[in-house]
């Protein structure tokens, strides 16, 4: 899970800016939040991102809020995974979702897309870790 990036660093570690984007650990286990929001609240029911209370843009996920701490995001987040469960119990991979803005999507397609993001970030989250972890020793 995402969120195991947050193991084994401090708060400041996990707010620490390697590279020139916003990506930080904890931004990208917020981020993580955002696309489970998009993808199991906003296809499923077809309500906006405003009324969900999103960012409207994917970028605004990574901002970090002072009251942001590793265990308030990583409980966040495995809030929202399981919320996002319950949206799809009962549904088979061959239903439509109609709430994206991309138009109709079968949820085989959502599971494959959510899949392919979220390993793409745990990818970009290890390489972070491991950079904050050599500082420690130099």
């Amino acid at each position: 899970m995402l969120a195991g990036l947050l193991d084994g660093v401090d708060e400041g570690e996990a707010r620490t800016a390697l590279v020139p984007s916003k990506t930080t650990l904890l931004g990208l286990v917020k981020h993580a939040i955002f696309v489970e929001r998009v993808w199991f609240e906003e296809a499923i029911t077809g309500r906006s991102r405003s009324e969900l209370g999103l960012q409207a843009e994917p970028d605004e996920s990574f901002d970090l809020c002072p009251e942001d701490t590793i265990v308030s995001v990583a409980e966040a987040y495995r809030a929202t995974v399981a919320r996002s469960r319950s949206a799809v119990e009962g549904l088979t991979m061959d239903d439509v979702l109609t709430g994206n803005r991309r138009g109709p999507l079968p949820l085989r397609w959502v599971y494959l897309h959510v899949l392919r993001e979220l390993a793409q970030h745990c990818g970009h989250g290890d390489i972070l870790k491991e950079q904050l972890i050599a500082r420690r020793v130099h």
